[in-house]
């Protein structure tokens, strides 16, 4: 809108524009929902990809893991409250020491997460391959996403963003994905888990090998220092039986000698 101005010198009209100020996003976002998630199971998946992404970058301060976390990526979106954060994510090249609540696109110099999984349930399928992956396609321009139902062992699914468009990756001989942002293998695992037995969705390196977790590695340390304490039990007790036999030798030559002398016989003169 403009308004005209009569200036003292020249009587004349002088068009000034009005100052325009863009609409500020919103501030008041919500980051919890309070609905839990479709299953105990479903929780500890999640936790395994964060848990394991936190290990294979131990040192990198570079990216940012998260789960069960809300993405705002338009004031419109944000004001409708319309969109529920993925259930694992990946952030790469961003201040992973940020404290965050969610990831709010705009505050994040417009950075979107570079890999999701969703964790599928009857519930959510419908959603995560249809409106989801739409978004994650055309608005987020997800590099990868995957989806996986942890109580169906063959569920594993992933797309790469090619073009414009997804194409759907095709597995491996061992059923296994590869993720090209992370440079991990996405893969399923038999196992028991903070005390549930099932298939679960873990990640591999480049070769293969399984990226340990936490406790696993916490397990494999016990294991090797009970390894290295019974060695060392079984060196103490060599070193023991050696001791001993040795002082049998001695007197059992002792003995001998003492024999000798009764004889008249002195070794020490030989």
């Amino acid at each position: 809108m403009t308004k005209a101005e009569l200036t003292p010198e020249l009587q004349t009209p002088i068009w000034v524009e009005d100052e325009w100020t863009p609409p500020m996003p919103p501030t008041d976002l919500i980051f919890d929902d309070g609905e839990p998630l479709e299953s105990n199971r479903h929780r500890i998946a999640m936790n395994v990809l964060i848990a394991a992404v936190h290990e294979a970058f131990a040192g990198r301060q570079d990216y940012f893991t998260g789960g069960n976390m809300f993405v705002y990526f338009s004031s419109e979106q944000a004001l409708n409250r319309d969109f529920k954060g993925p259930d694992f994510f990946v952030a790469l090249n961003v201040d992973g020491t940020k404290e965050r609540q969610g990831w709010v696109v705009w505050k994040e110099e417009g950075q979107y997460p570079n890999v999701i999984v969703e964790f599928l349930s009857p519930s959510t399928a419908h959603e995560d391959l249809g409106n989801k992956k739409d978004v994650y396609e055309r608005t987020f321009r997800l590099p990868e996403y995957f989806v996986y139902d942890p109580f169906a062992p063959d569920s594993l699914r992933g797309w790469r963003l090619k073009g414009q468009r997804y194409e759907e990756l095709t597995k491996d001989d061992r059923g296994w994905l590869w993720c090209d942002s992370l440079g991990f293998w996405l893969g399923t695992w038999e196992g028991t888990l903070q005390q549930e037995t099932a298939t679960w969705l873990r990640f591999f390196d480049a070769e293969g090998n399984l990226i340990l977790l936490p406790e696993e590695l916490a397990k494999i340390e016990r294991q090797r220092a009970e390894n290295e304490a019974q060695r060392a039990e079984n060196e103490a007790q060599r070193a023991e039986n050696e001791a001993q036999r040795a002082e049998e030798a001695r007197s059992e030559l002792e003995a001998l000698k003492a024999r000798l002398r009764e004889k008249g016989i002195d070794l020490e003169s030989l």
